[in-house]
């Protein structure tokens, strides 16, 4: 019986469709790109990104989190702009409107 020992390094790389989004390959680094050798520690981060080492990972956690936090600060301040905004707006005189009876050209008697 022949034994078939295969790695997921040989692997061929699925071929997706143009555009689409494709999980990082499993050979290199998603940081540092340094190659990943086949009997060395994987360290793995949101499920399919690949990294030779815990400060690689950590340094991409530390990003993402850098990154998540800018984001929720810039939503907040677009929100607090809106409502700002929305506030003025209510509380702007409407433009003023002359009477009907001086569209009409039509006197009332007081």
């Amino acid at each position: 019986m022949a034994s078939c020992a295969f790695f997921f390094f040989e692997a061929e790389p699925l071929r997706e469709a143009a555009g689409s989004h494709a999980p990082p390959a499993l050979d290199a680094c998603a940081l540092c790109a340094k190659p990943l050798a086949r009997n060395s520690d994987i360290f793995m981060y949101r499920g399919d990104t690949p990294f030779c080492s815990e400060d690689c990972r950590y340094e991409q956690m530390h990003h993402d989190a850098a990154v998540a936090r800018q984001q929720a600060s810039s939503r907040r301040k677009q929100q607090q702009q809106a409502q700002a905004q929305a506030k003025r707006s209510v509380h702007e005189a409407p433009p003023s409107r002359a009477p009907v009876s001086a569209k009409a050209n039509v006197s009332v008697a007081s």
